[in-house]
């Protein structure tokens, strides 16, 4: 019997969290063209004034409102990753220390070299410190210390202070087996429970109440989420897979060549990137996105991961993964 590998027992991919984490993708990308474009400057916060419908509109679906979905992601593929190597390797939280330093490195390079705003070098040390030590507590132990932490940090403003909480309830969330039924379920009375209470939360954030732009990103980022489950179980499900999976099987070599990219188009955009209209952060986004699209859409049907991907397992694993996709190398 020939040996497993980390491609012989693949657990099967949940194609929802693909087109979820291509959504994101694309919402993280409208948020940091501007904070990007900043070169040397750490975490600028371009805030958009209500002196134009297109900015309000920014500031009332984009700011906020993504990276909260890349954080539950982050949080679910982590255990999805836990239950799978489990049944592979005799020391599953060793392979997971590994595949957390290998993102804190990629982080610290990408931060340094490219761009201060940089998120992987957080996701990494809350994943060392926070989520990598929950394994070892019962899940219901997980869930409390997620709600409790997701509450403190919306007492504090939200921000970057929402990952630790958001990466246990992606956790909690896998453990519980809510994940495994997630193509099989469309919360409808969820998406319309987060709709209310991000209709609220944006009329206080318009009126500047204290809190309410996290508190709104947020549920603005339930309400993502829970119409995008409500869409696949539509006759949109083939436009929806065919338009963010593959952003999304790739996004971790599409977030690292957005601020190449995005910082190469920024010298041929005149005046500093705060007086920039939204129109032109949008045009920027929406051609990197599209080039990107196309990329990946072509990259995936010949390979089975991104570079960054390929690349990120080789190192988790410490074997490398085949990369062409079964079949393609016959006919090559």
């Amino acid at each position: 019997m020939p040996p497993e590998t980390p491609d012989s027992r693949r657990r099967a991919r949940i194609s929802a969290l693909d087109v979820i984490r291509g959504f994101a993708l694309c919402g993280i990308l409208l948020a940091n063209v501007q904070p990007i474009a900043h070169v040397g400057d750490a975490l600028v916060a371009v805030h958009h004034a209500a002196e134009s419908p297109g900015a309000m509109w920014m500031g009332l679906l984009v700011e906020q409102r993504f990276f909260p979905i890349f954080s539950l992601l982050f949080g679910i593929g982590f255990s999805l990753l836990l239950e799978s190597a489990a049944g592979r390797t005799t020391s599953p939280r060793l392979l997971l220390l590994r595949r957390l330093l290998v993102l804190l490195a990629i982080g610290l390079v990408h931060m340094f070299a490219l761009w201060r705003g940089d998120i992987l070098t957080i996701y990494a040390v809350v994943g060392l410190v926070v989520l990598l030590p929950s394994t070892w507590l019962p899940r219901w132990a997980v869930a409390g210390l997620a709600v409790a932490l997701v509450v403190a940090a919306l007492a504090f403003g939200g921000g970057t202070a929402l990952v630790p909480g958001l990466f246990l309830a992606g956790s909690a969330l896998t453990r519980y087996g809510v994940i495994d039924r997630i193509e099989r379920s469309a919360p409808v009375a969820l998406t319309v429970l987060f709709a209310a209470g991000a209709a609220l939360a944006l009329w206080l954030q318009e009126r500047a109440q204290d809190g309410s732009l996290a508190v709104g990103g947020l549920l603005m980022a339930g309400v993502y989420v829970c119409g995008l489950l409500v869409l696949l179980r539509t006759p949109l499900r083939p436009v929806l897979q065919a338009v963010f999976a593959p952003l999304g099987r790739m996004a971790l070599t599409n977030y690292l060549s957005a601020t190449v990219l995005v910082l190469v188009i920024s010298k041929f955009v005149t005046g500093p990137p705060e007086t920039w209209p939204v129109t032109t952060v949008l045009l920027i986004a929406g051609a990197i996105l599209a080039g990107q699209w196309l990329i990946s859409t072509l990259w995936l049907r010949r390979f089975r991961y991104g570079p960054m991907e390929w690349l990120w397992r080789w190192a988790t694993w410490l074997r490398r993964p085949a990369m062409q996709r079964i079949g393609d190398g016959a006919r090559s």
